[in-house]
């Protein structure tokens, strides 16, 4: 390991993610559409939540696009759509956010948790079978880190089993897996566009994809209530509804999408030809894209620090001024409030490990180079002191 004497000398500090560089070219368009929604006098629904809806269905190659208040809301919507409730369970991993698992057991159903692949941090296909039984309702496998998991054994598990399939694509908006937009591959795809998401608004939002007509009725149905005409409920809903000025926000930033997930990968190659500069391929686990005819849309670059360092390696960097962070540093059976769900410890191995290892670098689409290198040579000089110490104990 070695640093580059190519590292800029003016850059002292990296956040991990930079919203108010990504917002302020768009700064006065946003301003056009704000004034405009707000001289409608119409916040909820609307022209530009239609807009809004439409392009998302394009995106996502789906007939039908439905908005909603928030990623964790599209989650469990979906599941309230496919009847999930009481003495139902539904398999997804435990190395995920607790949205994923909470929409689940809000509704009385139990999550069943599967172990990941190290590669790819995803749901590891191989592992869900034996994990279906007679009260299983759902897959959900969630496309983490901006890379779809492969799906085509989750779906023929699925339809052996009759089984409905909800993407969680909460990172993974443009993503695409064997041609197919993530959104689009099962029953329901679930969106966010919470700030830090590829696609994020000024607040919360969400949105749910399907291509089944009577699916997006009862999705629509219960995200206002279950109300239709008004004051008359035909479902106990939930009120989830995505307001007119996130979408008008989102309507302008969703043009830009492509050349963002294109930077992202920009700089996502970027930091693979840095690590080989800087001699740490042989020190650290790269992230992998292993799927052919797919798109990772690098809503996180994470690596893997190996030999119980990680937690200093990321202090160090944190001393130098570079923005990291740890998603998740705790995997859902292992959080307290679902110690009812009595996971062994160790029962999930590939998951604890990623917990203990997983290291998160900038990558924001107007990350620099010069940042990038400062970033890597940070990585590198830190890397360097904990072989330091582990020679001289």
């Amino acid at each position: 390991m070695s640093s580059s004497p190519s590292v800029d000398p003016n850059i002292a500090s990296v956040p991990l993610l930079d919203v108010c560089r990504g917002n302020a070219p768009l700064k006065d368009e946003i301003l056009g559409l704000l004034a405009e929604a707000i001289d409608t006098g119409r916040f909820i629904g609307g022209a530009h939540c239609k807009a809004l809806e439409d392009s998302v269905g394009t995106l996502s190659d789906t007939e039908f696009a439905i908005g909603c208040a928030s990623g964790s809301d599209a989650l469990l919507l979906a599941l309230m759509a496919i009847n999930v409730g009481p003495g139902d369970e539904v398999i997804c991993p435990s190395f995920t956010f607790f949205a994923t698992a909470s929409a689940i057991t809000r509704l009385g159903a139990t999550p069943i948790l599967v172990d990941i692949e190290p590669s790819t941090f995803n749901m590891n296909p191989a592992l869900v079978e034996e994990l279906v039984t007679k009260r299983t309702k759902a897959i959900i496998p969630v496309h983490l880190f901006g890379q779809c998991c492969d799906m085509d054994p989750i779906l023929d598990i699925a339809k052996r089993h009759g089984l409905k399939v909800v993407e969680d694509a909460a990172q993974s908006i443009g993503a695409m897996y064997k041609g197919q937009p993530a959104g689009s591959i099962g029953d329901i795809g679930c969106f966010s566009f919470y700030p830090t998401k590829n696609l994020g608004g000024m607040g919360d939002g969400g949105m749910l994809t399907t291509r089944d007509a009577q699916l997006a009725d009862t999705l629509r149905l219960l995200a206002n209530h279950g109300m239709r005409p008004r004051y008359y409920h035909r479902e106990i809903g939930i009120n989830s509804r995505l307001d007119s000025m996130q979408a008008a926000i989102l309507q302008v930033k969703i043009q830009k999408l492509p050349e963002w997930t294109a930077a992202r990968n920009t700089n996502a190659a970027r930091y693979f030809d840095l690590f080989s500069e800087f001699g740490l391929t042989g020190d650290l686990v790269l992230p992998v894209t292993q799927i052919e005819d797919s798109l990772h849309v690098w809503n996180q670059f994470t690596v893997r620090v190996p030999n119980g360092w990680r937690d200093n390696v990321r202090q160090q960097m944190t001393d130098m001024n570079v923005g990291t962070e740890i998603y998740y540093p705790i995997p859902i059976h292992m959080q307290s409030c679902f110690d009812f769900l009595i996971v062994e410890r160790g029962s999930l191995p590939e998951t604890e490990t990623a917990a203990s290892e997983v290291l998160s670098l900038p990558i924001f689409p107007e990350l620099r180079e010069q940042e990038q290198r400062y970033v890597v040579d940070c990585l590198s000089k830190a890397m360097q002191t904990q072989a330091t110490r582990m020679r001289v104990a």
